[in-house]
C-alpha cells in the first residue's frame, strides 16, 4: 500500500468521519513483524483485523513465514494438529 501525500486526505480516515471503521480481513505474519500493520493503523486509519480458520490456513500455506515455528511445534510429539493450530493462532491472531 502506498503512503498518501499529506495534502490529500486519506480515504480510510475520511470514512471514519462518517462512523465507518475499516477492518482488514486478512493475516500474514510479516504484516505484523515488519511494522506494516502498525503503519496501516497509525497512518492509514485501519480500524482492526479479523481472521478465521480459512484465512489463517491461507496464510500458513501461502509461504514460508510459518515454517520455522511449525517445525518446532511438530517436534513436540505431545501436540496433535488441533494443539499445533491453537499455538499458531494464539501467537498471531
Amino acid at each position: 500500500m502506498t503512503t498518501i501525500s499529506s495534502s490529500i486526505e486519506n480515504p480510510l480516515k475520511r470514512l471514519a468521519r462518517f462512523g465507518q471503521s475499516i477492518w482488514l480481513d486478512y493475516i500474514r505474519r510479516s504484516l505484523m513483524t515488519s511494522g506494516e500493520l502498525r503503519r496501516l493503523v497509525e497512518q492509514d486509519g485501519l480500524g482492526g483485523m479479523t481472521s478465521n480458520p480459512s484465512i489463517f490456513e491461507k496464510a500458513i500455506a501461502g509461504g514460508e513465514e510459518y515454517g520455522d515455528f511449525l517445525a518446532q511445534l511438530r517436534a513436540d510429539n505431545t501436540l496433535d494438529a488441533k494443539a499445533i493450530y491453537e499455538r499458531l493462532a494464539i501467537r498471531d491472531i
